[in-house]
């Protein structure tokens, strides 16, 4: 054995002398249990059920439901009433939602609100809008634009936008 090398830890050898030791076996602090690390992940959606679409054709449907209980279908089918309908009992539009075929004529359907705004005379279908210590980046379609897009404005805050259809855009708001 070298001439530096410890019989025992430095930590455990303190921990026996503070008298935190019980039968020489170290203390684990209460925490340290399975299922106890981490931090839970974001919830995805406001709302989950089923419904039983026996009519409704393909597997996969996206879809956005706006105010007035106009549908906006992304992908699939375009009867989507009845999906639409079993996520009204949990939200009330505007919201994004995601149904897919799970057995038979049963599909799961999960919704999630979200913030439309009307934005006339904004060219392309995505567009992010950053204020932060007084500078502004105006992104449209992934490309630097010169410009402003007054309704988006907000300090110290990232505005994100996407268009659902025609004026109607979704936006999400991050603080930065």
């Amino acid at each position: 054995m070298g001439l530096f090398r410890r019989r025992e830890p430095l930590h455990v050898r303190l921990a026996r002398e503070g008298g935190m030791l019980d039968d020489e076996e170290p203390v684990r602090a209460a925490w340290d249990n399975v299922g106890i690390h981490g931090i839970q992940r974001a919830r995805e959606w406001d709302t989950v059920t089923t419904v039983d679409a026996p009519d409704l054709k393909g597997d996969r449907a996206l879809f956005v439901v706006l105010p007035g209980d106009e549908i906006v279908v992304e992908e699939g089918p375009e009867d989507l009433e009845v999906l639409a309908e079993a996520v009204d009992h949990d939200l009330t539009p505007p919201y994004r939602a995601e149904a897919v075929r799970r057995q038979g004529t049963v599909w799961a359907v999960a919704g999630r609100r979200i913030e439309v705004i009307e934005l006339a005379g904004v060219p392309g279908t995505e567009v992010e809008l950053t204020s932060h210590d007084g500078e502004r980046t105006l992104l449209i379609d992934g490309e630097r634009a010169f410009g402003s897009v007054p309704a988006l404005e907000r300090p110290e805050q990232s505005v994100r936008a996407r268009r659902i259809v025609g004026e109607v855009w979704e936006i999400e708001i991050h603080p930065l």
